[in-house]
């Protein structure tokens, strides 16, 4: 099998791994192709990466893995050199930035990642390539091996994979959660204690001096939001993870402990972790504010933060020439930058809905939770308008369906098709006026 073959199948292979910005995968309302995904640098420059997996061998059989061991399709590896050869290759004519490293599990975790090292070694020390290297730490992989790759990569993730033990005994059956959470506790140590040298000693070798992220997979398993959102934050405090990431699970295969293989991935709900998840990291949302056992799946018409605000509206409204910073990033329409925009323009006067305009705060939804000089919260609005302006449009794009977490939920139903407009009027009229009674 010649280079391109290899690259055609390990880069397909690599699609589903979601640590990244993008993933590659080929979904309704995303274009970026298998092989290529983005980073971003500190300076907030997005960079090109190449996706690649070392091999899609695999000794192991997790359900939901389409390189799984049981499963039926064509299988190759690259070795080392190749790879490291392609990636400068691909490098020196401006195709890409950086490398994405993952790898199917082949003979033991050990034997896995030396191959992985072997891979970064030749970039960093033979082809003297020194841009941005995401490499997968293998569950299950020695201390010393992990330190190895850390002093290598920019960044390392682990794969949480699934919400719980129980799940992931039910579907990995090859996978222990401690083997997960060992290396990322070395790597947040390791980290940690690599920064403190680095104020020591200028020229201290950095052990992934991009921190550390992880994945998890969401549709595969029962779990709640509630429960994902509570595990993701507690991983963030604990081991001081960058990003999580969640992959809305594709159907590979069909599996008894599995939705069937025509369910549709579930897209929105991913895409309401994904804005809780930025909440929790940029706003100062704790994972209790946005769902409960009572209520523990987002609301499917409204984003995160609005729902939180139509829940809270005793706290409002706000009032924009007085509140702290923490006050406003509560307000719907307001985002960090804004509201940075907002404590500093009031130092030199109040301010009016036209100078928070040109602050870009979006007033269409903020109007109804802020008070200012020359506005009153809600001012010759009703309800049903407020309720109108804060549901979420995406929520009807084609292919976006929010599968069998709200059937049982009261006032919610079933989202329908873009391509279904009577149904689609009747279901925003449905949760106007569920919605406005909330107010």
């Amino acid at each position: 099998m010649d280079l391109m073959e290899k690259l055609t199948i390990l880069t397909n292979s690599a699609k589903y791994d979601a640590a990244c910005t993008s993933s590659g995968a080929d979904r309704p309302g995303k274009t970026v192709m298998a092989g290529c995904c983005h980073s971003f640098a500190a300076d907030g420059r997005c960079i090109s990466l190449l996706k690649v997996l070392m091999t899609n061998f695999c000794i192991y059989d997790c359900s939901y893995c389409v390189n799984r061991v049981s499963s039926d399709c064509q299988r190759t590896a690259f070795t080392p050199s190749e790879l490291a050869e392609l990636t400068i290759q691909f490098y020196r004519r401006n195709y890409i930035e950086g490398l994405f490293l993952s790898s199917g599990i082949i003979r033991n975790p050990d034997y896995t990642m030396e191959q992985m090292i072997m891979v970064l070694e030749l970039l960093r020390r033979r082809h003297n390539f020194w841009g941005y290297i995401h490499a997968k730490v293998i569950p299950g992989a020695s201390p010393e091996l992990v330190r190895r790759i850390g002093l290598l990569a920019d960044r390392l993730s682990v794969n949480i994979e699934l919400p719980s033990e129980r799940s992931l005994k039910l579907l990995a059956p090859n996978k222990e959660k401690l083997a997960i959470i060992t290396p990322m506790k070395q790597i947040s140590i390791e980290g940690s204690q690599s920064k403190q040298e680095l104020v020591v000693y200028k020229k201290a070798p950095q052990f992934a001096p991009a921190g550390q992220a992880t994945q998890m997979i969401i549709g595969a398993s029962p779990e709640t939001d509630y429960q994902i959102l509570n595990l993701a934050s507690a991983m963030y405090k604990k081991y001081s993870l960058k990003r999580v990431f969640y992959s809305a699970y594709i159907p590979t295969g069909a599996h008894n402990s599995l939705p069937s293989p025509d369910t549709k991935p579930p897209l929105l709900r991913e895409h309401r972790l994904y804005q809780a998840d930025w909440l929790l990291r940029q706003y100062g949302f704790g994972a209790e504010e946005l769902l409960s056992p009572e209520t523990p799946n987002f609301n499917p018409y409204l984003d995160p933060k609005c729902n939180w605000a139509i829940n809270n509206m005793h706290l409002f409204p706000v009032d924009v020439n007085r509140a702290p910073l923490e006050e406003l990033l509560r307000v719907p329409g307001i985002g960090p930058a804004s509201g940075r925009r907002i404590i500093i323009a009031r130092k030199n006067g109040r301010l009016r809905m036209a100078e928070l305009k040109r602050m870009r705060v979006v007033l269409k939804r903020a109007q109804y939770f802020i008070t200012a000089a020359d506005w009153i919260a809600g001012a010759g609005a009703n309800k049903e308008a407020a309720v109108r302006a804060l549901i979420d449009p995406k929520v009807y794009s084609a292919g976006i369906e929010q599968l069998l977490l709200f059937e049982d939920t009261p006032g919610y139903g079933k989202l329908p098709s873009a391509q279904d407009a009577a149904s689609v009027s009747e279901a925003v009229e449905e949760a106007v006026v569920c919605l406005a009674q909330t107010l």
